[in-house]
């Protein structure tokens, strides 16, 4: 009990079974809350589970979501290397500029981009990988390109009192040095795919997917179904997000070493 008050302590760590209370009243409570929510016309846990159901046996709710997950996955390795590329570029001052004008397309709207991708590359599944391509890499550009900047200038002088080349401190302090922020990086960005898949997925409906499902749904107001379909999203969303996780905490162990010592 002396704990679990400490949750509400300032600055303090909580133990990890205080945590697990802690988020378990937290999810009875977001339940009864939706249970007894005043507005009649948001659906109840139960109609959403039906309508679950539904979509899934009936409606082909998950060869729907196969197809989405395989399109941000390919979308989210472009992304990957494509920034990636661009970011350890700035190594070298041309590039510099390069990657300032990628970090500012975050404030441009994919729907005025829409024509000039489908000149580019066409339409269907590419048009879709391009638009989802363009929306991650520039928030994926902006954080890498700030942690290679934040690289303590010390780092680098003391790779070349080793005799190292520039392209071996490049490889060993920007490349190698920086793996753990960049897989946190990842981590923090693959969201803005499935957030951005209903929007690309409405552009172009060749192939189908969960967005394009969720937005035919939402058009006629099936409000169980569009709850049901976004609690699928989000489920894979997490999974997306905890499998990065580890496999960060298994290529990178040092991170949390690090971050225990901080």
């Amino acid at each position: 009990m002396n704990d679990l008050s400490k949750v509400f302590v300032p600055n303090h760590t909580a133990t990890s079974a205080s945590m697990r209370v802690v988020v378990a009243v937290q999810a009875v409570l977001a339940l009864v809350i939706w249970f007894v929510a005043p507005f009649q016309v948001l659906p109840t846990p139960p109609e959403v589970f039906r309508a679950l159901g539904t979509l899934w046996m009936d409606q082909g709710l998950g060869q729907e979501l196969i197809t989405s997950f395989f399109l941000n996955v390919e979308s989210l390795a472009w992304t990957v290397f494509l920034s990636l590329v661009l970011c350890y570029a700035t190594v070298m001052p041309f590039f510099r500029p390069l990657a300032a004008a990628v970090a500012k397309g975050r404030f441009l709207g994919l729907i005025g981009l829409t024509f000039v991708f489908t000149l580019l590359v066409g339409g269907g599944r590419p048009l879709k990988v391009s638009l989802l391509v363009f929306g991650m890499s520039v928030f994926f550009v902006t954080s890498m390109a700030a942690e290679i900047e934040a690289i303590p200038k010390s780092k680098f002088d003391h790779a070349r009192t080793l005799r190292m080349s520039e392209w071996q401190v490049v490889w060993e302090v920007v490349v190698l040095g920086t793996a753990d922020r960049a897989i946190e990086v990842l981590r923090q960005n693959a969201a803005i795919g499935w957030m951005m898949l209903t929007m690309v997925e409405g552009i172009s409906r060749a192939e189908g997917g969960v967005g394009a499902m969720l937005l035919n749904q939402n058009k006629h107001f099936h409000l169980a179904e569009v709850f049901a379909i976004q609690i699928v999203i989000l489920s894979v969303g997490l999974t997306q997000d905890y499998a990065i996780g580890f496999f960060k905490r298994i290529v990178c162990p040092y991170a949390e070493l690090t971050l225990e010592r901080k």
